[in-house]
């Protein structure tokens, strides 16, 4: 009788043990989603055996379900209040509360005399719009195509580019003059303006933008090849203004749109907070430096539901460079990329101007096509700074690598010492489909003893058979689970390398 209380006491703790989560939903809604009408949820993925979805609950009642760890809930009341949960499998988050605000005034573009007309510049109409709109107003870019050069927005308040509607960039450079202060490839210089700008560039911390959301379910297209062609031509390649610019900002949203043909990189945002990109369709392929987004020495960035068919990186988190970047030493932390489709470019890339720090880096449920450079890491021993804290999981990859050297973008003088790279995790990675033409996972460190690659984990990756793991320059390298799919380990090369271990999960 006392064995079988025994082991049923310890079969009723065993089930419970397996059951729980590991983890807290940590529900939020994402930076500057909330709106009079829908808002945006995000949680943390919860790792429950079995098939399930979540559901998302608002005000007690199941509203939807998804696969994925975010939720946008439509068809709210403008100046209601709402209480919204995640639950999965029986477990369920905390009540999240939130206010929608009220409705703000709609400034249509065309009451300030914009025309959807081939050749006519909009600048000045949309503009005035922007300057006229109301604390909490949209100003509304309706169906057809208006052209503009720079325009310059503000607090509080959001640009609409309806469905249909496409807000085309001018391809005169002198529509993007007077030029003013910015950061490209790491230096603060002054460069042409972007189509849409937010914000000055200071470095003392403060936000001088704040509350803006742009989306809308139309098109933002640039000047592309010809405009970035003439910014070089007439103030060289790192004159160029981007697509889309913010600095010093926070609480910022772009979401629902189609983004295309930028001069160089589409989206950058520099010194700024909160920074909700979601739902973006970014269009990049074959511009020069076209990289998709580029988070720069900015903090708690939330990129999910994309797709990227770019010219250069998908993305890039930077953080200056050299001295410049080391000695203002304004890191980017906190960067949660989700869900995301990276269908050509360079890569998912974290440097190469990370000389201010790079820590806390998310990517997780993405899936990569033809990348050039897979799921990368780069820098080189000039840069300083560091690259920390790095989280790749349940991804669709095609190659992982970590660059020290690079043949590119590394003029001007060397920061004071090398970067440190150091505590990267790749977790539930199917690399099934890589190309065996080179390493499919390709580790280099730097040569400085006191500044090696250190700390990395792989754990559950699949390779395609034959193969090849290289590894130079780092220490504390553990793979775990690393298996080709026909059984056999992969080959793997180790050079200058220290404290490597090799094994099963057994639990």
């Amino acid at each position: 009788m006392k064995k079988t209380l025994f082991t049923f006491l310890i079969f009723c703790i065993t089930k419970i043990v397996s059951a729980a989560p590991p983890a807290e939903f940590k529900l939020m809604v994402a930076p500057a989603t909330l709106a009079s009408n829908q808002v945006t949820v995000l949680w943390d993925k919860q790792y429950i055996s079995g098939a399930f979805e979540y559901e998302v609950l608002l005000n007690s009642k199941v509203v939807g379900a998804t696969n994925k760890t975010n939720y946008t809930i439509t068809g709210l009341l403008a100046s209601t209040q709402y209480a919204v949960s995640v639950r999965a499998k029986g477990f369920t988050s905390g009540l999240l509360k939130f206010k929608t605000p009220g409705k703000g005034k709609i400034f249509n573009i065309t009451q300030y005399g914009a025309k959807a007309e081939p050749g006519f510049k909009n600048t000045k109409a949309i503009q005035a719009a922007i300057n006229a709109c109301t604390t909490g107003g949209t100003v509304l870019i309706p169906k057809g195509v208006f052209e503009s050069g720079a325009l310059f927005l503000k607090s509080d308040m959001t640009l609409c580019i309806e469905k249909g509607a496409v807000l085309k960039g001018a391809v005169d450079t002198s529509d993007y003059l007077p030029l003013y202060l910015n950061r490209f490839e790491g230096w603060e210089l002054e460069t042409y303006a972007s189509l849409i700008n937010a914000g000055t560039l200071n470095r003392n911390g403060s936000y001088n933008v704040k509350n803006l959301r742009i989306t809308g379910g139309g098109t933002i297209e640039g000047g592309g090849k010809k405009l970035g062609n003439d910014m070089i031509s007439a103030r060289g390649i790192r004159s160029r203004g981007r697509l889309i610019c913010l600095m010093n900002c926070q609480d910022v949203c772009i979401a629902d749109l189609t983004i295309q043909e930028p001069p160089c990189w589409t989206i950058h945002y520099i010194y700024s907070d909160n920074v909700t990109l979601q739902n973006l369709v970014i269009n990049t392929y074959g511009i020069r430096n076209g990289d998709g987004i580029d988070p720069d020495s900015s903090t708690d960035s939330y990129i999910f539901n994309c797709s990227f068919d770019t010219g250069d990186d998908c993305i890039a988190v930077k953080s200056g460079k050299n001295p410049e970047g080391f000695f203002v030493a304004k890191p980017t932390t906190n960067v949660r990329v989700t869900n995301c489709d990276f269908i050509r470019g360079h890569g998912i890339s974290i440097g190469s101007e990370m000389s201010g720090g790079v820590s806390d880096v998310l990517v997780q449920d993405c899936k990569a096509g033809a990348l050039i450079n897979g799921m990368q890491i780069k820098g080189t021993k000039e840069r300083g700074g560091y690259v920390r804290n790095v989280t790749v999981t349940d991804c669709e990859l095609l190659q992982i690598t970590v660059f020290s050297k690079l043949s590119y973008n590394n003029d001007g003088e060397a920061a004071p010492e090398p970067p440190v790279f150091e505590n990267f995790t790749f977790r539930n990675i199917d690399l099934s489909k890589a190309p065996l033409t080179k390493p499919v996972i390709d580790i280099n460190g730097f040569a400085d003893p006191v500044h090696k690659l250190k700390n990395i984990q792989f754990s559950n990756i699949t390779l395609p058979a034959k193969a090849r793991v290289v590894v130079n320059d780092a220490e504390k390298i553990w793979f775990t689970n690393v298996a080709c799919t026909d059984g056999e380990k992969p080959e793997y090369v180790i050079n200058n390398t220290t404290g490597v271990t090799y094994g099963k999960v057994t639990q």
